[in-house]
């Protein structure tokens, strides 16, 4: 089961009122919670077992849940606006490692290919680069908070 089918499942249940949903299959389980009161909170934890006997460990469970959603800024505002979002699940960081200064900082001058943060995913640092030149005009997620596949992570004004 790969990442993008993940997703798909969690939305199913957030969407279908089940409280609940566990899912094992040959090499994974899943557990997804979920509260049906006025916030949605999911919970998932992701097992993948152990393919063979010599393996010294079994991955440790991961955990994600998603952020709630911000108030969008009125649409006039920020039509001219770049929405730059997140291509995977996962943790958002916005520097390489804690003792070393953040990326970029709302009104830097960026360009095509910098790199504007970091998102963990199963252990993995991904870099995500700017597809767009210009100026940064609003970090939308704090430092070292879940994101989801497609959040919105900055405003880019191309201008």
């Amino acid at each position: 089961m790969d990442l993008k089918e993940i997703q798909n499942l969690i939305k199913f249940v957030a969407n279908s009122g089940v409280a609940e949903v566990k899912l094992e299959m040959d090499d994974v389980k899943i557990t997804i919670r979920t509260t049906l009161e006025g916030n949605v909170t999911e919970t998932t934890y992701v097992q993948q077992m152990p393919a063979q006997a010599t393996l010294q460990q079994a991955v440790a469970p991961q955990q994600i849940a998603p952020v709630a959603a911000a108030p969008e800024a009125p649409v006039v505002e920020n039509s001219h606006y770049i929405t730059i979002k997140s291509p995977i699940i996962g943790t958002f960081y916005r520097k390489p490692s804690p003792d070393k200064p953040m990326f970029v900082e709302v009104g830097k001058t960026i360009s095509q290919g910098d790199v504007l943060c970091v998102i963990e995913a199963m252990k993995l640092f991904n870099e995500i680069e700017s597809e767009v030149s210009g100026k940064i005009v609003k970090i939308l997620v704090d430092d070292m908070s879940p994101v989801e596949f497609d959040q919105p992570l900055f405003l880019v004004d191309p201008s």
